[in-house]
């Protein structure tokens, strides 16, 4: 007869760096291992210390706390962080994965006018995952929209799931954005799904990156289907703390966001125990 069991897959929870602004990436290490973080996923951006190997070798070394994931300079207040040239900054953000032993790069897919970048993007990731061990995770971003205006900005397309890409990063809070289906986009990543940003939206034309559970979004119906696939890539909390009052304010939005993530993880599944002990690792020989 099947037991009630509690399922909990080799998933790591980490901290984005920049859930930590307006404070630096330094603090957000410090912050990661004062309550727990199994690591963190460093945003590369104009704070100096993100583009710093070196500088972020010292961080992980002195907290104590793995650099899981490194998200490429992708933003438009980036375009000149690491160079110009897109394939630059994804070839440095390889780099730095690989000396400090992050598994994953975060990528968003092209803005549209990046017209060259874009008509060659698909084939290109696809090259580059192959020079390498780290997972490039192409993440799915929104249409931009002003008042009944919709302006699709990213090629080929905002949704990654309609391309043939080897790894997925989903996003609840650009999932929210977008106002598309969180579980249906879920189940197209597939097991092509290697990375999770979380963070919750009420379905504002605005990015909001709010904390999970605060927002209209399925995440913990999301993080229960994780753990009963045995998901074995990371959960990273990429959420806006820039409106808490203070230091103190951050921490506990953070200390709760950490919480809430894992607690749905060990989702109650009535498996037998053995049969769910085997999950993560069929899972892994799938990507292997």
């Amino acid at each position: 007869m099947a037991k009630e069991c509690i399922v909990v897959p080799k998933a790591k929870v980490a901290l984005s760096t920049a859930s930590v602004y307006p404070e630096n990436t330094a603090a957000a290490f410090e912050i990661a291992g004062r309550l727990g973080y199994d690591g963190v996923e460093v945003m590369v951006w104009t704070d100096p210390v993100s583009q710093d190997i070196e500088a972020l070798r010292r961080l992980s070394d002195y907290h104590q706390v793995p650099i899981l994931a490194v998200h490429a300079p992708c933003l438009l207040i980036t375009q000149r962080v690491w160079g110009t040239d897109p394939w630059q900054k994804l070839e440095k953000a390889r780099s730095a994965a690989e000396k400090l032993g992050a598994s994953t790069v975060v990528v968003h897919p092209p803005f549209r006018w990046q017209r060259q970048y874009a008509r060659d993007f698909v084939q290109g990731i696809w090259r580059m995952a192959d020079e390498t061990d780290v997972r490039f995770a192409v993440e799915n971003m929104y249409p931009w929209r002003y008042r009944d205006r919709e302006v699709a900005a990213y090629a080929p397309d905002w949704d990654p799931t309609g391309e043939d890409y080897r790894h997925f990063t989903i996003d609840l809070s650009h999932v929210a954005t977008s106002r598309a289906d969180a579980l249906g986009m879920l189940d197209r990543m597939g097991d092509r799904l290697g990375h999770v940003h979380l963070a919750d939206g009420s379905g504002s034309a605005k990015d909001e990156h709010l904390i999970p559970g605060r927002g209209t979004q399925p995440c913990a119906e999301l993080l229960e289907r994780l753990a009963r696939n045995g998901f074995d890539g990371h959960v990273v909390l990429e959420v806006n703390t820039r409106r808490a009052p203070g230091p103190v304010e951050r921490e506990a939005d953070l200390a709760e966001a950490l919480a809430f993530t894992r607690l749905n993880l060990a989702a109650a599944a009535p498996q037998a125990a053995s049969a769910a002990a085997r999950m993560p690792d069929r899972l892994s020989d799938r990507r292997s």
